[in-house]
């Protein structure tokens, strides 16, 4: 056993004291691992003056070590390092550093435009929750009152969801209502629109539910045996397509008879630009469908802010669930939606979106044009094309510096390629660039026939 001589130095000119430099010294070297552990250490005595301190320097560092678990003091043996180092850092590599996907600007479905000219709403919301006065103690497992009620209001103005503030439970956004949801329902399937929403397929099966893939829309679709049918009829993810008046009866009319209760996610129903916003599918059957609205699309993703309309039957059983376990979105985020409400930024950040969005539609149509199965709406286009020329297409698109996701990433036994173009968290010049990027690929395949049906 070999006692180490200690490569220690000591400023005497430092305002940190020399008992705590020398535990800092040897706590690195430990972790480092130039001290390996079974090391004993030079006596308090020794150490002291190799060191030209005072005993009792060395005698409180080694104590602090051993307090740690750093060190060991073996009774009659002297001191070791009990614990091994940590694994030495890799030497650093001359060679070229490759680009990273942090260098990518990533043209998805779920990162919206967010007007700059509207940041004083901002700082006007956060300066009214530094001002206010928060709960006592755990928040309302309902959601703020005030936000309630001004939620309600806008979903009867918006979405046809006529209901008071006591139907409305606020969330930490979609996936969390979802998962709240599915956890107090009868056992049983919950089907999942295929393409379809990949957030809501995890949600479901981290809850212990098996997942069965449904037809874009659930349109004719069997729900026998399903707790749950979870569907996007204002803007179906990915394809974009808007459910049909007489689909939605017949929605509803196979949800009845199977016992199945319906989850719309109205994600960005109020983002068309082409028609009116389409009413909910929850203001035809409140009984039957639950509905999961989120703050993502209209306001900002990292405000983590959605609601959750459930039917009566279940209203009371989600409550109690949430008053059991005190889950409840952060008072002080609630409190800066309801003063972005209340200020009229939302309605002002919609607008601005919708003329936002119909001009880069426009965009997109002009390249995309002769692949695009009907005019563009929400924040992005679906187009599809065959697996080698959507591949090609995504490569050119990461080459110029732009991720855009293909149509199969959002598949599970459906087999449909092509590429999903967002573009809302982008600026006008990157979209053109990454559309310059992909023109040359898709016009290779224009006489190959390659514009498909995506319904």
């Amino acid at each position: 056993m070999r006692t180490p001589a200690l490569a220690v130095r000591l400023d005497r000119a430092s305002p940190v004291g020399l008992g705590n430099q020398l535990v800092a010294a040897l706590r690195e070297q430990v972790v480092r691992g130039t001290l390996p552990a079974g090391d004993r250490l030079p006596s308090t005595r020794a150490l002291a003056a190799e060191l030209g301190v005072a005993r009792s320097v060395a005698e409180q560092a080694y104590a602090q070590l051993v307090a740690e678990g750093w060190l060991e003091g073996r009774h009659g043996a002297g001191t070791y390092v009990a614990a091994g180092g940590l694994v030495p850092a890799a030497p650093r590599s001359r060679a070229p550093r490759l680009p990273s996907d942090r260098h990518l600007v990533r043209l998805d479905t779920g990162t919206p435009y967010v007007d700059p000219r509207l940041a004083p709403s901002w700082r006007r919301a956060w300066r009214e929750v530094g001002t206010a006065r928060p709960p006592r103690g755990y928040d309302d497992p309902r959601g703020l009152p005030a936000l309630r009620t001004a939620l309600a209001e806008r979903l009867a103005r918006t979405r046809g969801v006529d209901v008071d503030a006591d139907a409305v439970l606020v969330t930490g956004g979609t996936t969390d209502g979802l998962r709240q949801l599915v956890g107090v329902l009868p056992d049983g399937p919950v089907g999942v629109e295929d393409p379809g929403y990949r957030a809501a397929v995890d949600t479901a099966r981290a809850v212990g539910r098996t997942v069965v893939d449904l037809p874009p829309g659930a349109a004719g679709a069997d729900l026998g045996g399903l707790a749950a049918a979870y569907t996007t009829p204002a803007h179906q993810h990915p394809l974009g397509r808007t459910m049909t008046g007489p689909e939605r009866v017949s929605l509803l009319a196979a949800a009845e008879r199977a016992g199945c209760l319906l989850v719309e996610d109205d994600y960005d129903s109020e983002l068309r630009y082409d028609v009116a916003p389409i009413p909910a599918l929850t203001g035809l059957a409140r009984d039957r469908v639950a509905y999961l609205g989120t703050a993502s699309k209209t306001v900002a993703p990292s405000l983590r802010l959605g609601w959750l309309v459930a039917p009566p039957a279940l209203h009371d059983a989600v409550l109690a669930h949430r008053t059991r376990t005190h889950e409840s979105a952060p008072w002080p985020v609630q409190r800066a939606l309801l003063a972005l409400l209340r200020d009229g930024y939302v309605d002002r950040a919609v607008r601005s979106a919708r003329r936002v969005y119909a001009d880069r539609a426009e965009r997109v149509a002009a390249v995309l044009g002769p692949h695009l199965p009907g005019p563009v709406a929400g924040m992005y286009a679906t187009v599809a094309l065959p697996e080698e020329v959507a591949r090609a297409a995504r490569e050119a698109a990461l080459a110029a510096g732009f991720d855009i996701p293909l149509l199969t990433d959002y598949c599970r036994s459906d087999l449909r390629h092509g590429l999903v173009l967002g573009f809302g968290g982008c600026t006008d010049a990157e979209l053109d660039a990454a559309l310059a990027a992909i023109a040359p690929v898709l016009g290779q395949g224009v006489g190959q026939g390659i514009c498909q049906r995506l319904d």
